[in-house]
């Protein structure tokens, strides 16, 4: 339904996602809100909502809460969700400017998988120069992570396929990504370096 919903041009990145969730069965079956409350380092829907700059709504008895999603994350499997709470909204705030979003996942195979590494983002523009960049990476960290560095480098540089080169290693140094059956560390720390560079010519020369 997300997938296949109208939607403004900022959410491309997290439609893409959506279709990137195990695979049919579990994305008929499948929420956005169990994607969250799951807590995978892997969740695919992450780094999109991230980069959407989304917050989430937390509804008990005793009232309603809002939390940004990176303060909603605190570890693998780990939420802020407290026993008495669920979660009953995501909230995105409006796009400023002219947006443009991309979504990339790398796996083992095309269904049924669990990422690799994985990278969204959302650029907005206004005559042609980038006013604000939110970019995230997936599988690379205990959470998903924000690139503030990197996002700030990107402001008022031209909105041109020429975006990937901005990136270097020191935009990507607080990801920790760990060894496992899937890729061990340092693939998946050049991996993330291609993957973002990538999704920014994407987003540059208009995806």
């Amino acid at each position: 339904a997300l997938a296949d919903a109208t939607l403004p041009p900022q959410f491309r990145c997290l439609q893409m996602a959506a279709l990137e969730v195990g695979g049919r069965q579990i994305q008929n079956r499948g929420t956005i809100g169990g994607n969250l409350c799951n807590a995978s380092p892997a969740a695919d829907g992450v780094p999109a909502l991230l980069a959407l700059d989304a917050e989430v709504e937390l509804s008990s008895l005793r009232g309603t809460r809002r939390l940004a999603l990176a303060d909603f994350l605190q570890a693998p499997r780990r939420t802020a969700l407290l026993p008495d709470e669920l979660l009953t909204a995501v909230i995105v705030p409006h796009a400023t400017g002219d947006a443009r979003s991309h979504f990339i996942k790398l796996g083992a195979r095309r269904y049924q998988l669990i990422s690799i590494v994985m990278v969204a983002g959302v650029v907005e523009r206004v005559g042609g120069r980038v006013t604000r960049a939110r970019l995230a990476v997936g599988s690379c960290s205990a959470v998903a992570l924000r690139l503030p560095e990197l996002e700030a480098a990107l402001i008022g540089g031209a909105c041109t396929e020429a975006l990937g080169g901005v990136v270097t290693s020191t935009h990507l140094c607080k990801l920790a990504p760990i060894d496992d059956i899937r890729a061990d560390a340092e693939y998946r720390r050049e991996t993330a370096h291609v993957l973002v560079s990538r999704l920014l010519s994407e987003l540059g020369s208009g995806a």
